[in-house]
């Protein structure tokens, strides 16, 4: 974060995003994304998300994670960007609840479509959808409107890291680092909020500390 401004609307100065969003670097038509850049942009995303959940003064839910809105900075250094949906929690609500529907769909969570419940867990499942993209190469929701997180469950079930895994890859990615990117997605993606992981959980699973859920 280079700034702020306030006059004429709220506004972040952020850095120079040479490789502009995750989006149009994943689903553009340009050379592949290499798996050591995605695993690179999966943990820096998360280690924003549990900054915003954990690190700041006041809890902030950022309610439209997806991948047009996480900017690529020199590096490949992500940076998570349109606060325009974000809540401020108070630390004594274990949730906020609201009336009128807003986000992307594709990213939504389950208990946010039905009841409008808002809370870290939203976050979660939005993460576990890029995620997903960052996994298969496909998008949110596709052009005849196939949720990505419907089509992969099946295959998360039975772990099929295969079928999977974007063909443009082929077999050119770390294992280790595959597998642990796989379980944290099928974790974020649970339709029970309850059995969704915390972020902070989330960062440990990536980096392979599995021993964060107990």
């Amino acid at each position: 974060l280079i700034g702020y401004g306030v006059e004429g609307g709220m506004h972040l100065v952020l850095e120079l995003s040479p490789y502009g969003s995750l989006a149009s670097l994943l689903h553009g038509k340009k050379e592949k994304l290499e798996w050591g850049v995605r695993y690179k942009i999966a943990l820096g995303t998360a280690e924003g998300l549990l900054y915003l959940h954990e690190g700041c003064q006041r809890r902030i839910i950022h309610r439209d994670i997806k991948a047009a809105n996480i900017l690529l900075a020199e590096d490949f250094v992500p940076q998570i960007c349109d606060y325009g949906l974000a809540k401020w929690l108070p630390e004594q609500w274990t949730h906020h609840t609201v009336s009128k529907f807003e986000g992307t769909f594709g990213y939504l969570a389950p208990e946010y479509l039905m009841h409008g419940i808002v809370d870290e867990k939203t976050d979660v499942f939005a993460f576990g959808v890029i995620l997903l993209e960052l996994i298969t190469g496909r998008r949110a929701l596709d052009y005849s409107q196939q949720s990505l997180v419907m089509w992969a469950k099946p295959l998360l079930k039975k772990n099929n890291i295969r079928e999977l895994v974007d063909p443009s890859l082929a077999e050119d990615y770390n294992t280790l680092q595959m597998n642990l990117v796989v379980l944290t997605a099928s974790l974020c993606v649970q339709r029970s909020a309850i059995q969704r992981p915390q972020m902070r959980q989330v960062v440990e699973l990536l980096k392979g500390n599995c021993g964060s859920l107990e």
